[in-house]
Parts: structure tokens; sequence; C-alpha cells
């Protein structure tokens, strides 16, 4: 009975992974292609470009770059851009919720968001995330123009010279 149960475990151990690995795709610098026929699950891409051609089952997040879906294909999970722009072509559906943050949605006529649509445009937005950084620069400049300008000793001119 132990060897049984044993066998069993193993096979549970070894073949789980197989039945439970999903077609989540990830990329970094280059573009995300879901071609004709096929279906994906989860997609994250930073700096690049997701091309939608079959189905995405999860959901889409793109850093510095945009998502096209083609006609009569969908994305069953939630959109989220930053710096980049969401291209929905005839009957394209997004079944969750949009959020893009300084870029645009570019719908056609018959595409269709099921849930709610966020859209902050304008590029000005990708500064947001460096304003720590550019706070911090600013204290430091602060600091170093403070300092060095009580370091310097203006000459003195003598009296009595004039005209």
């Amino acid at each position: 009975m132990t060897k049984l149960f044993l066998a069993a475990a193993l096979l549970l151990f070894v073949f789980t992974p197989f039945a439970r690995a999903k077609s989540n795709r990830s990329s970094f610098g280059s573009d995300i292609t879901v071609v004709e026929g096929e279906s994906a699950d989860n997609i994250a891409c930073a700096f690049c470009s997701v091309h939608i051609q079959g189905d995405a089952q999860g959901n889409v997040a793109v850093l510095f770059g945009s998502v096209t879906v083609a006609p009569t294909h969908n994305i069953s999970g939630n959109v989220a851009i930053f710096g980049g722009d969401l291209n929905l072509n005839d009957e394209a559906v997004v079944g969750g919720n949009v959020a893009i943050m300084a870029g645009n949605a570019n719908l056609a006529s018959t595409a269709t968001i099921h849930g709610a649509r966020t859209v902050l445009p304008g590029r000005l937005w990708l500064l947001l995330p460096f304003t720590p950084l550019f706070i911090f620069i600013g204290i430091i400049w602060l600091i170093v123009y403070l300092v060095c300008r009580n370091r310097y000793q203006f000459p003195v001119y003598p009296n009595g010279r004039g005209f």
C-alpha cells in the first residue's frame, strides 16, 4: 500500500507543474506578439510593445510601450499602460478595466471596453516617478550653492578711489 501511495505522490509531484503551466509572457526590450490561433495568459512588457492577433486570457501590463489588438480579438483581463497607447481595432474587446498614464486610448467605432476606463493623456506624466529624484537633486544643489557662496572672498577695493 505504501509503494502505491509513494508512486501516486511521485506522479502527482512530477506532472503537476506541467498541468499548471500557463502561457505567461514577459519581455524587456523586445516586442511580444500573440499570433492568430494562439492564446496567452498574463503579459508583462517593459520598453516594448504588445501585438495581440490571438487572444489574451489574463492581464496585460506595459511600461513605455503600446498595446495593439487586432480586429475581432480580445483581452479578457485588465490592461495597464504607462507611457504608451492602447489601439483597439474593429470589434476588439477588453473584458476588464483599462488604466493608461501618459498615453491615449485609440478605439475603433466598434471596439468595446467592458470595465472602467482611466486615461491620463499627455507625456508630462512621465516625469511623475522621477519627482523624488528631482527634489533630491535640488536639495543637493542648494547645499552646494550655499557652501560655495560663503567660501568665495570678494576683492576689497580701497576707499577714496573715484572720479
